[in-house]
């Protein structure tokens, strides 16, 4: 089991965090893990499905920030701080395990454990940027470029490569598509009709085949940021 922090070695790094005392948390599909404004109570350990960090704003729009698999941490961690609270919504899009170690239990450790602290600082530190860089390009480049970085985003997360292009190899509807956006279904809906119609992408039962990425680069000054930064989970 692997704690995806951003690097091929961070299982070595984060291995402590799984000898620490901690609790089995089974979650059926479209259950929530947690929801805003509820009490921190530690740090979830994805084992097996999927959890979905979202915010709804006071308009009832949904935001989907990110997805994560097996292997990743779950919860915004406000450690060492007096009643904090949850921010997001992590709610589970499909069957899922995971392993909870409660906040208490976290700050023991991390005050016994140099190695492990460092780990963790950079976990969050990782955490931070891959935000700070999905809101600049949801903030600086306009639709086109919410939606363009996205799939980006996606593709670097769940892309097949395949010889008419690259397949984003996870069904999604054009309504979730859009809330990762931060728009309308309707607005998605007739960007990705104009990018069919340029033969720049195709759609298959769900799925998208990206056949120009390089051209979705191109229209949102991509920078080239680590693959770890630029991804939606």
């Amino acid at each position: 089991m692997k704690a995806n922090i951003g690097s091929a070695d961070a299982l070595t790094e984060m291995k402590e965090l799984l000898t620490i005392r901690h609790q089995v948390k089974s979650l059926k599909k479209d259950n929530y893990l947690f929801r805003e404004g509820d009490s921190i109570g530690g740090v979830f350990i994805i084992r097996s499905g999927k959890i979905q960090i979202e915010k709804v704003t006071p308009n009832g729009r949904e935001l989907t920030l990110k997805i994560c698999g097996p292997g990743q941490m779950v919860g915004e961690v406000t450690i060492f701080s007096e009643a904090p609270k949850y921010m997001l919504d992590a709610r589970a899009i499909e069957d899922t395990v995971c392993l909870h170690i409660s906040i208490n239990d976290l700050e023991e450790a991390l005050l016994s454990n140099g190695k492990l602290s460092v780990a963790f600082m950079k976990w969050m530190g990782i955490d931070q940027q891959k935000t700070q860089t999905k809101f600049r390009d949801l903030l600086l480049h306009g639709k086109k470029g919410a939606l363009y970085s996205t799939l980006i985003r996606l593709s670097n997360s769940y892309g097949v490569q395949t010889e008419k292009g690259i397949l984003i190899d996870m069904v999604l509807t054009n309504q979730e598509l859009a809330n990762f956006c931060g728009m309308t279904r309707e607005v998605v809906n007739r960007m990705l009709n104009d990018l069919k119609k340029r033969e720049l992408l195709t759609m298959s039962e769900g799925k998208i085949l990206l056949h120009n990425i390089e051209h979705l680069k191109r229209e949102t000054n991509c920078e080239n940021c680590p693959i770890y930064l630029c991804k939606i989970d």
